[in-house]
Order: structure tokens, then sequence, then C-alpha cells
């Protein structure tokens, strides 16, 4: 069964460029944000781990830790993690997990059922569905999954923009509309009544009846 949202992100203990990482105590009480690659040394995955790189003062202002997870050793990893830095003009300052016996994407249900993974001459091919990203909260709750292809590159600013919308609206009766940039106005859940919900959020536009905003709580 496919990993939902709301479901707890499976905890794991494995190894990494950073040492051993126990999943559940290495979030503690952050916002993460777990991000697989079907191989190291592969040329879409670098420009994507590169732009991590660059972004690791974005999500540390979020109060988001950031760990990618590959199919090879930590060793390779660490080879890496050198053509990284020459493509993104900075260090590759995050964990990259050694995934070698595919438990992570197995747990997180990134391959397909029953297929055959030889553990020597594998090709990125062979685990091509190891492109998903997950946003977990401090609960370790799934809050958001996003899968790509393996010709497709990530686009991080809607990585970002994703997780500012699920930490604007987490436990708070508030969603974000298409598009939603923070700043812009949001949308009060139906669980308020208009009293309730003006009290709360002040001054509501009503679209219709059951789309009413409210500007940006900060």
């Amino acid at each position: 069964m496919s990993l939902r949202i709301n479901d707890t992100a499976p905890d794991f203990t494995a190894n990494s460029t950073e040492g051993q990482i126990s999943f559940h105590d290495w979030i503690g009480d952050s916002y993460a944000i777990l991000f697989s690659h079907p191989r190291d040394f592969t040329p879409v995955c670098t420009t994507e781990f590169g732009v991590v790189a660059q972004l690791i003062p974005e999500f540390e202002r979020r109060g988001t830790k950031v760990l990618g997870v590959s199919v090879d050793s930590a060793e390779d990893h660490g080879k890496w993690k050198a053509d990284i830095e020459k493509v993104a003009g900075v260090p590759a300052n995050f964990a990259i997990i050694d995934d070698t016996d595919l438990k992570v994407a197995k747990a997180y249900d990134m391959l397909p059922a029953d297929y055959y993974l030889p553990t020597e001459g594998r090709t990125p091919q062979h685990s091509a569905t190891v492109r998903t990203v997950f946003i977990i909260g401090p609960d370790k709750k799934v809050r958001l999954t996003m899968t790509y292809p393996m010709s497709v590159g990530r686009n991080f600013a809607e990585i970002i923009r994703a997780l500012d919308a699920v930490q604007k609206t987490d436990g708070v009766p508030l969603a974000t509309p298409a598009n939603w940039e923070p700043g812009q106005d949001v949308i009060v859940a139906l669980a308020l009544d208009d009293a309730a919900a003006e009290a709360e959020y002040g001054q509501l536009n009503k679209a219709l009846p059951y789309l009413r905003f409210a500007k940006d709580p900060a």
C-alpha cells in the first residue's frame, strides 16, 4: 500500500555521509524533507542536489532539515558531493543516506512491486521510481509527496512554496488557493462560520459562499 498523507513516516536507521542517522530522532521538533534519487553521478540528480545545496539557508530559515536518499554507498555519495559542489558553487552541506539495500526506498514504497533489483550491476533504470519528495511534519506525519520521472528535474522553488503552504496551514483552519505565495490571501476553512472566521482572521472577501479569503496572518 502506498504511503499516504497523514501516515506516519516510516522510521529507519541508516548510514549516511554524516554518520548513522535514526530518522525520527534526527527530525526532532523540525520539519523535514526527504528527497530520493535512483543513482549517484547522474546528470539530473546532480543538478537537483546542487540546488538543494544552494537552498540550505532557506530550509534552515523555515526550521526544516533536508535529507537526501540515493541507492549507492555513503563512500560514493562523498565522492559525488565534489561534483555537486562544482555544479552548485557551494558545498553540499546536507546528509545523503546510503540506501544500497533499498531499505528506505522500500519502506517509502518508491519501487514497483516485485521488481527485479540486482545487487551488482544495478543501473539508474532499475530504481527509476526512486524520484520522490516527502515533506514530513514535526509529529513525523507525511504532509505532502511529489514524484517525478527521471527525465524531469524537480522545481525546488515549488517545493519551498509547498513547504511554506504546509507550514502556513498546519493545525489551523486555513488553506491556500492555487498558485499561492507567502503574503497573499488565504482561504478560511468552512469549519468556522462567518462570525468566527472574522473574529479570528478579520474581514473576509467572500468570492462564493464556500470560498472565503482572508489576509495572510503573519
